[in-house]
This record gives structure tokens, sequence and C-alpha cells, in this order.
């Protein structure tokens, strides 16, 4: 009963967190003339990677290295596979030319790095994690000073400049209340869990990614219910590159992260991988530089299949 009320509350959390901050994301992305796929892919990809980061940092010093790499692996398919399969079937995004220049190769290439460390000698060492927290700094450098909209922003009445105070307020109040909520979820989630004795790794890549991709399915379906598709879009494609790059580059950095099942290497990093891959032909298939319902369900579809052959 208590793990039920925990799942409950959390996710009223996630729900008013995401609609904060994404209030003061908009309004930055016009105080600072930033596109506003640039502020979905830094300030709210933060703030919603900040569950991951928090997860598997804890999890990593705990003892639990396995739970710390499935929390981040099956955040990044479920941030694909579910969170924007959701946001598309309530919309299409029409997507720029950047996107396939810049954002996606970025998301692969951190995917990529990630692969060659942890497959090399099933360990991310310190050095490793350093290497990954360079790139995405220097990414976010680069994405800060020259990045373009890769999605068509809707035209749409200019909205009312919140004043500083409201904006930061916000912001805080919206990425507390994600923490908040994700740490909620996924204790009554875990709990649940474990009661019907799943493995930690089948916990970690299905429950308790699920849980730490709340915040960015909460933050993705208010900003696709009002029209905000370009934070959408860029909130997942950047959180996959945080929840890499950061989360398990500050874990790393902490204490290195050693693999403990090997079913993290033999399937689910590639089923990442696989799943990273097939947006940039979904974006030109069938219709070019369009997302639509169908692509949705087709990564519903990769998704469902990927959990099926996980927990069977």
């Amino acid at each position: 009963m208590q793990n039920a009320l925990f799942v409950v509350a959390g996710l009223i959390l996630l729900i008013a967190g995401g609609n904060w901050l994404l209030k003061a994301a908009i309004d930055l992305s016009l105080k600072l003339n930033i596109p506003k796929i640039v502020i979905g892919m830094t300030v709210v990809s933060f703030a919603t990677s900040a569950p991951e980061l928090i997860v598997s940092i804890n999890a990593a010093l705990d003892g639990f290295p396995d739970l710390a790499l499935g929390n981040v692996v099956g955040s990044n398919i479920a941030n694909l596979g579910l969170v924007l399969a959701v946001t598309l079937l309530m919309g299409p995004i029409n997507v720029r030319r950047s996107f396939y220049t810049t954002d996606w190769p970025v998301m692969m290439l951190a995917s990529l790095l990630f692969f060659f460390f942890i497959y090399l000698d099933e360990e991310l060492q310190q050095y490793e994690g350093i290497l990954m927290v360079v790139c995405l700094f220097l990414f976010l450098v680069y994405l800060l000073r020259f990045q373009k909209p890769a999605v068509e922003e809707e035209v749409d009445v200019p909205p009312i400049l919140l004043p500083m105070y409201k904006t930061a307020l916000f912001l805080g109040l919206g990425g507390v209340a994600l923490w908040g909520g994700s740490e909620l979820l996924i204790t009554g989630a875990v709990g649940l869990a474990t009661l019907f004795g799943v493995s930690e790794r089948v916990i970690a890549i299905t429950v308790v990614s699920v849980g730490t991709s709340i915040p960015e399915l909460a933050a993705s379906v208010i900003a696709a219910i009002k029209k905000e598709k370009a934070i959408s879009l860029g909130n997942l494609i950047g959180s996959n590159i945080f929840n890499l790059l950061a989360v398990l580059g500050i874990t790393a950095i902490i204490t290195p992260i050693k693999v403990m099942d090997g079913n993290l290497l033999s399937s689910d990093v590639f089923w990442m991988l696989g799943i990273s891959f097939v947006i940039l032909p979904l974006v030109f298939f069938p219709k070019g530089l369009r997302l639509g319902w169908r692509d949705g369900l087709i990564l519903v579809g990769i998704y469902v299949t990927f959990v099926y052959f996980t927990v069977r």
C-alpha cells in the first residue's frame, strides 16, 4: 500500500514539475533569444536527467553497478521508445537540417563512446568518465554558440515575459519537484518489483529506467500539449546525451562502474544503439524531415519488444 502511494505522489510531483520547468524554459528562450531546442537540450535536459544522476551515483556507491548502468541504458531506450513515441502520437514534429547534422550525430557518438569504453574491459574507469564529461562540455559550448533551430517552431501569440524572480522560482521548483517525484516513484516501483523477485538488472532496465524517464515524459507531453515541440524533441535528444556523458561520466569519476550482469553488454546496449540509430531513417521516411504518429507506433513496438525479451 505504501509503495503504491509513493508511485501516485511521485507522478503528481512529476507532472507539476514538468509544467513549472517548461514555463521557465520557454521564458528563458525568449529572454535570451536562444532557440527553444537549445533550451530543451540544456536547461530542461539537465533538470530531467537529475534523477538518473542521483540514482546512478547512489547505486554505484552502494555497490550496485548494474543498477547505475541499467538505469541509464534503460532510460535512453525509454526516452525514444516510450516518451518520444507518446509525444508523436499527440502530434507530428517537423524536423530541420541541424537535427541530422548536429543533434542526432552527437547522440550517436555519445552512445558509441560509451559502448567503446564499457565493452573493452566491462568497466567505466575514472579517466573515461573525465573524457565523457569533457566531450559534454565541448558539445554545450558548440550548442550555445552555433546551433540553429532543429525543429520548425510553430508561430503563436508571444506570451508575456515573466519577472526574473518568477522564472528562477519556476526553474527551481520544477527541478526539485521532478527530482522528488522521481525519488518517490522509484522507491515505490522498486518496492513493488522486488516483491516478484526480479533481478537487479531487470529492475534497473525496466522499472527504474521508466521511473527516471517520467520527468522527460511529463516535460515532453506538456510541451507537446502547449505546442512547444522544439522543447519536446530537444529535451529527449539532450537527455540521452546528458545521461551518457554527464550521468555516467560523473558517476565514473566518483567511483568506477563495473558490469556485473553480462546481459547488459550482450543485449541491452545493442537495443540502445539500435533505437538511437533508427530515429534517423524515421525522420526521412516515409515523409522527409517529419516524425508522425506512424513513427510513434514503430517506436512503441520496438520498446514493447525490448521489454518482452528483457523480462521473459
